[in-house]
Formats: structure tokens, C-alpha cells, sequence
């Protein structure tokens, strides 16, 4: 008992360390790409860090396996390397019982993984998908703030407003525009002042937004002349680029695990097997990780770590292009992930029992030679 909370503790506890550290990473990475849309004024900043939020438990579960086969391969090296492993063998220590402790924290740790992967990430991921889906209905003048230039039509105008009412009446706008020239025509700049502006929609069933202006005159002219348009107006309209959708495809991703459960469709069913594989892969890695684990003292503990990474790569890119080709109609409709958890399995048990093959086949080739010989 004593040796089994010793090594269920260090695996925890690097599992813990390097979980929170793949976290940050992924974190780190997602952030960037949240904090370019919100540059570029596809998404508010303040809800960057809600997605960010909602999405921590997938990226947890996708984390979790790897931390822990991780955990098993610096834990057992250092075994290895300090002796330690020698000296609970010589006690009669058998890697098959570290095999069993080393299960049973998998164990506790693949029910985390099912419950995040079958139930809370797909809520999370819908959580998030609404805030996408909010944010894809909002036009350019939502995301307009007082006293901010502004780019509008996809960089083709700017716009400054003094300050934004409570039901975004815009008061003292200005914009500039650039019309491009043509065959018959030059380009010419346009500059809008008005004293209110607001958005408007073609009719009460159009997409088409408008940004009215109210009060306020035009100038066209070419820039170094002097022949300028002033133009007078009570209202003027200039039309609205159409919300541009953000890069997150999650419908099926959201779905719940009872839905997809229910459901008929291939994408569906796939989506569903690959939540069920990953606590499977917490099970098939922890049984690659601990052969893997074995080294000689003098390599040191950091021996494995990169084939063993390469190996674990191997497993994932194996599912997820598995998944790709059944959901694209590559391969029959029946096909499912069985096939490459079977091949890890079988690759972890010949890592497993590699030194009894390996010591049966000495006995088998010294008694071949004995045979011979007399």
C-alpha cells in the first residue's frame, strides 16, 4: 500500500505539472487567435475570455492522456535511473503489480476524460457556439465605438463618432470614403459629416443593413483640386458590408452525447465513437507508456520521451484520420475506430511482454545449440 500511493502520487502529481502546462499552451494559442478576430473586429473583446472559458474542458480532455503518458514515462524513468526500480524488483516487486497500480490511476483518471468528453464538452462547446453565432449577427456599425476610428465596407471607408447613445443613435459622425476609379471616371475621395446617424434595414425581412445619416453634408473631390461636390442632405444612406462568419464549425461538436446516441447520420455516429475513444486511449496509452518507461540507468530518464511522443501522434493522427475518412465516404459507412485502438493494443502487449519473448527465445536458441552440439 505504502508503494502504491508513492507512485500514485508522483504520477499525479507530474500529470498535474504537465497537463497545466499543454493548458496553457493551447490556451495561449487559442487566445491569439480569438484576440486577431478581435482586431479585426469580428468579436468583441469582452468575450474572449468566456470562449476561452467554455472551451477549457475540451481542450482538458485532450490534454489529460497525454500528461499522463507523460507522468508514466519521467516517473518510471526516474525509477529506472535512480535504482529505484532495481531495488523494488529485488524485493519482489513485479512490473506486472506496477502495471496494476499504474491501471487503477488510469482508471480514475479515464473517468474524468469520459465524463468531460461525453457530458461536459459539448456543453461547454455549445456555450460557446452561441456566443459565435451572436457575435456572426452583429453588422459592422455594432462593433463601432465613440471616439475610435473605424474601419467599414471591408476597409473601403472610416468613420469616427463622438459618442453612442444606449440604443446606438450615433451623434456628430464623420467618414471618409474612397471611390475607385474606372475607365470613365477618376477616383475621388468623399468625406460625410452629419450631426446623428443610425443603422437601418431595407425592409423588415432584408439582411441589408444601412447606415443612415441625418443632417450633415458630403464633399467629393480629387485630392490637390479644387473642384469639390458639396452636397447638403437631411439623410443619407450608405449600405453596410453583410456580417462576415467566424472560422468555428462546432455544430456537431455541441451536440449532446444522448443526441448523437439517437441520430442516424454517419458524422454523428463517428463524432460519437471518438468520445468514447478517448478514456479507451487513457487505458491503451498507459499500457504503451510503461514497456516504453524501461531504460537503461546510464541513457537517462529522457531517453524514450521522443519516440514515445512520436508513438503517441502516431495514435491520435491515426483516429482522427480514420474519423475523416469515414465521414468524407471514403471507407464503408460501417467502418469504425475499433481497428486502431486494436493495433495500439496489440503493440502494447508485445512491448509488454517483450522480455519474456525476448528471454524464450535465448532459452529456445541455447537449447537449439546444446542439440546440435551433442
Amino acid at each position: 500500500m505504502i508503494i502504491f500511493r508513492y507512485i500514485s502520487r508522483e504520477l499525479l502529481s507530474v500529470t498535474t505539472a504537465v497537463c497545466v502546462v499543454l493548458l496553457l499552451v493551447l490556451i495561449s494559442g487559442r487566445f491569439v487567435k480569438y484576440l486577431a478576430n478581435a482586431l479585426s473586429g469580428e468579436m468583441d473583446p469582452e468575450v474572449i475570455f468566456a470562449v476561452i472559458g467554455y472551451r477549457i474542458p475540451g481542450f482538458l480532455e485532450l490534454t489529460l492522456p497525454l500528461a499522463f503518458f507523460l507522468a508514466v514515462l519521467l516517473t518510471f524513468g526516474r525509477l529506472y535511473v535512480e535504482n529505484e526500480m532495481s531495488i523494488l524488483k529485488g524485493c519482489g516487486f513485479s512490473e506486472r503489480k506496477l502495471l496494476s497500480f499504474t491501471l487503477i490511476v488510469a482508471t480514475f483518471l479515464s473517468f474524468i476524460v469520459g465524463f468531460l468528453s461525453l457530458y461536459v464538452t459539448p456543453v461547454g462547446i455549445k456555450k460557446a457556439e452561441t456566443i459565435f453565432t451572436i457575435q456572426e449577427q452583429k453588422s459592422e456599425l455594432d462593433r463601432v465605438t465613440e471616439k475610435t476610428f473605424y474601419s467599414l465596407r471591408g476597409g473601403k471607408s472610416i468613420t469616427w463618432v463622438n459618442s453612442i447613445s444606449e440604443d446606438r443613435e450615433l451623434e456628430n459622425v464623420f467618414m471618409a470614403a474612397t471611390i475607385e476609379a474606372t475607365e470613365t471616371s477618376e477616383g475621388s475621395l468623399v468625406i460625410v459629416i452629419a450631426d446623428s446617424g443610425r443603422q437601418t434595414k431595407a425592409s423588415r425581412d432584408s439582411d441589408e443593413r444601412y447606415l443612415t445619416l441625418e443632417k450633415g453634408y458630403r464633399v467629393e473631390g480629387i485630392p490637390g483640386r479644387y473642384d469639390y461636390q458639396i452636397t447638403y442632405f437631411d439623410e443619407y444612406g450608405t449600405r453596410l458590408a453583410p456580417p462576415e462568419e467566424l472560422s468555428e464549425d462546432t455544430a456537431t461538436d455541441a451536440m449532446t452525447t444522448q443526441a448523437l446516441i439517437n441520430s442516424s447520420k454517419v458524422e454523428h455516429q463517428v463524432a460519437l465513437q471518438w468520445r468514447f475513444s478517448v478514456p479507451v486511449m487513457m487505458f491503451i496509452v498507459t499500457l504503451l507508456a510503461v514497456p516504453l518507461s524501461r531504460i537503461n540507468p546510464r541513457s537517462g530518464r529522457f531517453a524514450r520521451i521522443l519516440p514515445a511522443v512520436l508513438l503517441y501522434f502516431s495514435y491520435l493522427v491515426s483516429l482522427n484520420t480514420l474519423r475523416g475518412a469515414i465521414e468524407d465516404g471514403s471507407l464503408p459507412v460501417g467502418m469504425t475506430l475499433i481497428p486502431v485502438h486494436l493495433v495500439f493494443l496489440l503493440l502494447a502487449l508485445v512491448l509488454i511482454f517483450s522480455e519474456k519473448i525476448q528471454l524464450n527465445l535465448r532459452r529456445v536458441k541455447a537449447f537449439t545449440h546444446r542439440s546440435s552440439t551433442s
